[in-house]
């Protein structure tokens, strides 16, 4: 779907800085017009150093139309670029849950209203990301979704309290394709194997305590213990929205730190807002994770990588019809025996396994942004869910959306 009409350069300042991620910028509208109040915008974004692969593509390559052919709307996505759109509605709802991923809709935008929103945004935006990669200046359209950090039609005195949460993978791999040398994968989450990188190479000041095993462990007093961590150290993991306005958490770099008396200040604002101490703060996260089932579909979509990359990648050279170059020195025999297996599969079943890890790294990388109003009191009738919190006596309305479902659409073709 896209929208009529085109964002000019005047409409820039109307349009201010929510967050980014690795390959998009959101904004967040702040003007008048009833068609834009409650959205925020995706931008897609380039990298300045132009020796890395940029986040997505244009075209599909040969080996990218075997892969995502048998979905016609992915094709024709591609000339339409708007892919990331086609990818979030015609392949991940199907796998999370449509009622939880919002495709939006296209909105198309000019240069002079991309290069006046850079502008804008600069200060507002973690230095590391600025150093890294820019809008897209050149981009004709961008996606234009409804702000889930926020309710529709929220009832006048009502507030909002939204927590973003990006799980990371919730299991740990069993494959038999993972070499002798790497069975510390099947011990050591890969979160956690990446928070000792980013300290070794200087990124963080320490590492999280935070086990992602724990939030998909289906138990609610793991649940709790995980949501703890995440406050004690929330990097870019966790952020908290007050009437749709970041209170807690960064602002989108991947060493983003939080000082104690951030974390203190925003616990105050929200028991001021809310009327909810932390504790009964974690209490109603904790049950409403719990109860839902969207982690659940979450993990199942991140379990559909059961081959791992040292799987995986022989499949690859499968669909590029070339020599193995992870075979060709390999001197372990019985890996090579697994591995020539793999090697024998017929095209079809190479391609499927290779589609299923690209989707299970989208699932492995998305966030979830759940977001929380009191019910009014003799209120029976709404469409959202709801939890009751016990230690205040009080309901709240929820509702569960996925975001950041960037396009992991393509290998290494």
């Amino acid at each position: 779907m896209e929208m009529d009409g085109v964002l000019q350069a005047a409409d820039a300042k109307d349009w201010v800085y929510k967050g980014e991620g690795a390959a998009n910028l959101i904004l967040s509208y702040t003007g008048s017009s009833p068609s834009m109040l409650g959205k925020v915008l995706r931008l897609k974004k380039i990298l300045k150093n132009k020796s890395q692969r940029a986040p997505s593509c244009i075209v599909f390559s040969s080996h990218e139309q075997l892969l995502w052919g048998h979905i016609p709307e992915l094709v024709e996505s591609v000339k339409q670029d708007c892919l990331a759109q086609a990818y979030a509605v015609h392949v991940m709802s199907q796998h999370l849950g449509a009622n939880h991923v919002d495709g939006g809709v296209r909105v198309r935008v000019s240069r002079d209203f991309l290069e006046l929103v850079e502008k804008n945004v600069l200060s507002s935006r973690p230095a590391g990301r600025v150093n890294a990669s820019s809008i897209d200046n050149t981009a004709d359209a961008a996606l234009l979704i409804a702000d889930h950090s926020l309710f529709s039609g929220n009832p006048k005195g009502s507030s909002c309290i939204a927590v973003e949460i990006k799980a990371k993978c919730g299991f740990l791999p069993s494959s038999e394709y993972i070499s002798e040398d790497n069975t510390i994968k099947k011990q050591v989450t890969r979160y956690k194997m990446h928070q000792h990188l980013k300290f070794y190479q200087g990124e963080i000041s320490k590492t999280s305590e935070y086990n992602p095993l724990d939030l998909f462990s289906g138990s609610k007093e793991r649940i709790c213990m995980a949501i703890k961590s995440l406050f004690s150290t929330p990097q870019n993991n966790l952020r908290i929205f007050v009437n749709g306005s970041l209170a807690f958490g960064g602002m989108g770099g991947g060493a983003d730190s939080v000082h104690p008396a951030d974390t203190l200040k925003c616990l105050e604002d929200l028991s001021k807002i809310s009327g909810l101490k932390l504790p009964d703060f974690t209490e109603l996260l904790s049950e409403t994770i719990f109860r839902s089932e969207v982690l659940g579909n979450l993990l199942a979509t991140q379990k559909l990588d059961d081959h791992d990359i040292e799987g995986v990648i022989h499949l690859y050279y499968n669909i590029i019809s070339q020599p193995c170059l992870v075979c060709k020195n390999l001197t372990d025999v019985e890996l090579l025996r697994k591995y020539t297996f793999l090697h024998s599969l017929p095209l079809d079943k190479s391609l499927k396994i290779v589609r299923d890890f690209l989707i299970s790294a989208t699932a492995k990388d998305c966030s979830l942004m759940i977001s929380f109003r009191p019910r009014e009191n003799g209120s029976t009738d709404s469409e959202y869910d709801s939890v009751f919190l016990e230690s205040v006596k009080r309901t709240y309305e929820y509702k569960v959306y996925y975001c950041e479902i960037w396009c992991r659409f393509t290998f290494i073709f």
